[in-house]
């Protein structure tokens, strides 16, 4: 359970137990917490920014329980289905405790069922594909120093300063040394490897960043989405290439994560190229969520009113929509505003502007059917 784990160009050395603690006789491994924590992370800032992109946060809730759920099966599974290594049982295939979670695998499991709750919760689909995609670049760049626990998803030798090496890494490497040489790629076992899980990590929390500068930014609904694909699809291709634990299609000889990460930057790129034309004067508006409830308090209370035979006829007075470059501030406000939109005091102020307009123009009748003065001779 416990690693030492060494970086011989930098001097460090560090002796790391996957284990973080028991309870009950049951161990509770870094990989899960990590993940976890990434996971948290990424909610608390979906959540705080839910209503930057029009998103109900209440029903968001229930979209990322089901997202999230399906993400990790399905991140399961696609490691399962590639992976070169035979599970002896249903139980093996199941225990993610020792890693193998395939993030494409997630991210497609997300997407698919996410977006299926999406609709089920009548949620925004692609406003929430962009926060869902920031939150995934928060969580994958944490959620990667559970593979530094674990000490797996490296990559072969390297002479760099940051070069890694542990004795997982020289069973590893010598258990699928013969394996990889047919594959053309050299390693020597006794020497340090290049710390894959950094680099992909650094490069998701540039992502993250890199995104969440150009928020205000985004000229529709999607394209910060496309950006992630293209982002990470570009960082996966090339640390992808340097992995020794890479899952292969079978027969073909390809890189399974390799192969995804190319086509979606392609996509992803091809798609944002043609989007920005065709938005390329039309700013992003965003509706800020809380109008339907508040409709629904106006029309409780004109129901209350024409119960007392007072009709009135007032819509609300205030308006949701805001360009997506306005500040989070004034969203929080306007979402504020709506929430607690007070309909029958708004319904009373109408109903008696309404009565103070009748009498003036009552009056003003009155005046007009008095009979003229004649002017004496």
């Amino acid at each position: 359970m416990t690693n030492l784990v060494q970086f011989p160009g930098l001097g460090l050395e560090f002796t790391i137990n996957r284990v973080a603690f028991t309870i009950a006789g049951l161990d509770v491994y870094w990989y899960g917490i990590l993940i976890a924590c990434g996971l948290l992370l990424a909610l608390g800032f979906a959540f705080r920014y839910a209503v930057d992109f029009g998103i109900d946060a209440d029903r968001l809730i229930d979209v990322v329980l089901v997202g999230t759920v399906c993400a990790v099966v399905c991140a399961r599974a696609y490691y399962v289905i590639f992976s070169p290594v035979p599970y002896e049982s249903l139980w093996d295939m199941m225990d993610i405790r020792q890693g193998g979670l395939a993030i494409y695998g997630g991210i497609i499991g997300a997407a698919v069922f996410g977006g299926l709750a999406c609709k089920w919760r009548k949620v925004s689909l692609l406003p929430t594909f962009d926060l869902v995609g920031m939150g995934f670049l928060i969580g994958q760049s944490i959620g990667r120093w559970g593979n530094f626990v674990n000490q797996e998803a490296f990559g072969s030798n390297t002479t760099l300063p940051w070069g890694m090496y542990s004795q997982n890494t020289q069973a590893y490497l010598s258990n699928w040394q013969q394996t990889l040489a047919q594959q053309g790629v050299t390693v020597d076992p006794s020497l340090p490897v290049h710390p894959t899980f950094l680099y992909e990590s650094i490069w998701c929390a540039v992502g993250f960043f890199a995104l969440w500068a150009y928020m205000k930014k985004r000229r529709f609904h999607g394209e910060i989405a496309l950006m992630y694909a293209a982002w990470y699809g570009a960082g996966r291709f090339w640390i992808e290439g340097l992995r020794t634990d890479s899952l292969m299609i079978s027969g073909l000889g390809l890189r399974v994560s390799q192969l995804v990460a190319l086509l979606s930057v392609v996509a992803a790129v091809a798609a944002i190229v043609i989007l920005r034309r065709k938005y390329k004067n039309t700013p992003l508006m965003v509706q800020v969520p809380g109008m339907e409830k508040a409709q629904e308090k106006v029309q409780q209370a004109k129901q209350q009113l024409q119960k007392e035979g007072i009709v009135c006829d007032m819509q609300i007075p205030i308006e949701n929509e805001l360009p997506a470059s306005a500040p989070h501030s004034e969203f929080a406000a306007l979402e504020k505003k709506l929430k607690f939109f007070d309909a029958e005091s708004a319904i009373q102020a109408a109903v008696e502007q309404h009565a103070a307009t009748a009498n003036i123009q009552q009056e003003n009748e009155r005046f007009e059917q008095l009979p003229e003065e004649t002017e004496s001779e």
